[in-house]
């Protein structure tokens, strides 16, 4: 469906759970955040209701995320719902990937396309002190389950923040040139926790562009990776994969934004950074229909802003695990 700015808005975000395994420095207080009540949170069978309605005007592409998608109970049976439905040619999940290399293969059969992973750090210290809890040889593990199961392009968000990550930044560059992976440096937003100190510890994607180059010298601009979204991505000689950067902040893309976000309580969100969304929960468990569903889904749309306001600060309550990332 094209939006009032003439956007196509194709592509729909579900958060299908606030729920995390790691308690990352940026994303997370240590000891967590209140769980919504399990009773709030939508079931499957509604995310799949929601699916349905927004395929009929014009939804194609559907990510999975969180919190962290892969603790959801029975969650490959929405990856085979989804699937099912013909008019979704592209069924995605972001994920921390701590207990995606013993899902993989039934997620792949239940029409898993491919995989986002969430990644911060290569050196397993500095990886355990980002997520307070996690252990990265789970998560490399589960790289290398997605390559070996063709679930192409595999992704590496990397969120850069000064002083934390920044000193790997020419390692993570080196390992697109070793592996069939797309690293993807994301600008630390001023969202939830991070809120407080993004501004001291933000760096931009033209500084690590910047650093990049001095290490490898000139990088080929991609014309296109599968699902690349808001990235630019760029190639080193020879490499296998590609680097990219998604500019939030510097350089915002709301011109060119496709998507929607669904809370994991059935709230419809079309800006990240706007507080405004609409209740799905409330008319799914009144009995709403597909075509009432897709009614409300197509008023979300027609309220999706011109672009974010990030400059303005974070006013919503919840972090990003609570929102969908």
């Amino acid at each position: 469906m094209i939006d009032t700015f003439q956007r196509n808005i194709n592509y729909l975000r579900i958060s299908v759970t606030d729920r995390c395994n790691l308690r990352c420095v940026y994303c997370m207080p240590p000891e967590g955040v209140k769980q919504t009540p399990h009773w709030e949170i939508l079931s499957l069978e509604e995310f799949g209701r929601v699916v349905d309605a927004a395929s009929d005007i014009g939804i194609r592409k559907v990510r999975i995320t969180g919190g962290e998608p892969l603790v959801r109970k029975n969650i490959i049976d929405l990856f085979r719902y989804i699937a099912a439905n013909p008019l979704i040619d592209d069924i995605s999940i972001t994920t921390n990937g701590i207990l995606f290399a013993d899902m993989a293969a039934d997620l792949k059969k239940a029409g898993l396309n491919r995989v986002n992973f969430s990644l911060d750090s290569l050196n397993p210290q500095n990886f355990k002190d980002i997520t307070r809890l996690g252990k990265f040889e789970d998560v490399w593990r589960g790289i290398n389950k997605a390559i070996e199961l063709d679930l192409h392009p595999v992704k590496l968000n990397v969120v850069a923040v000064r002083g934390v990550n920044d000193q790997e930044f020419t390692d993570f560059a080196r390992l697109s040139r070793e592996m069939p992976l797309h690293i993807r440096f994301i600008e630390l937003m001023p969202i939830g926790e991070c809120n407080p100190w993004a501004v001291g510890n933000f760096i931009s994607a033209n500084e690590i562009m910047t650093r990049l180059r001095e290490e490898f010298g000139p990088m080929q601009a991609e014309i296109k990776v599968t699902g690349s979204g808001p990235a630019k991505y760029f190639r080193l000689p020879g490499a296998k994969g590609t680097i990219g950067f998604i500019t939030a902040i510097s350089e915002h893309f709301c011109g060119t934004c496709n998507r929607l976000r669904l809370t994991a309580n059935g709230q419809l969100r079309p800006c990240l950074y706007a507080n405004k969304e609409f209740d799905l929960k409330t008319p799914l468990r009144n009995g709403a229909d597909r075509q009432e569903l897709a009614n409300l889904i197509v008023r979300a749309i027609r309220q999706k802003p011109q672009q974010h306001h990030m400059d303005q600060g974070w006013t919503d309550r919840r972090v990003m695990s609570q929102i969908g990332g």
